[in-house]
């Protein structure tokens, strides 16, 4: 598959603490159903090689996503460097890369990993709690939050 391709599908995060939606990579798979092949930067509960219902909410908008349909296995964790230089950063990242994990940057500071059914999470996540115990970084897992929401926080009642 070419990314010619691939589409965009968007998830809504009302009540993000960051972000009120993401863009993700997707490929189509026919009906309403995308896997998608990028990872995550905002969205809870969703992962790199999910298989989500996005439905279009209009011609000039991209599908949204509305569940999860088959979860790939795979996890995401976001890593924050707050005083970490590029060059500081980088046998980190190696590190994270060695236990057969995956990362995107969003920013100088800012780094979504994807880490594979076959990856050791656990070590992984321990690992990067050290880290953080010593100040280096800081980190969190991108578990669902809140129950049919990708989003970090219930939106407020009106």
């Amino acid at each position: 598959m070419t990314d010619n391709e691939l589409v965009k599908v968007y998830v809504d995060l009302p009540g993000h603490w960051h972000s009120g939606g993401e863009s993700l990579w997707a490929k189509p798979l026919g009906g309403d159903l995308y896997e998608i092949l990028s990872v995550p930067f905002a969205a809870y509960g969703l992962n790199f090689g999910d298989v989500v219902r996005a439905c279009d909410t209009g011609a000039e908008l991209k599908p949204e996503i509305q569940c999860v349909v088959t979860p790939s296995g795979r996890r995401t964790l976001r890593v924050f460097f707050h005083s970490l230089s590029a060059d500081e950063q980088s046998p980190l990242l190696d590190e994270i890369r060695g236990w057969g994990a995956d990362i995107e940057r969003a920013s100088k500071s800012f780094v979504a990993v994807d880490i594979p059914t076959d990856a050791d999470y656990d070590l992984l996540f321990d690992h990067l709690e050290s880290l953080e115990r010593r100040g280096v970084l800081e980190f969190e897992t991108c578990e669902a939050r809140v129950e049919g929401s990708f989003t970090s926080l219930p939106e407020k009642a009106p």
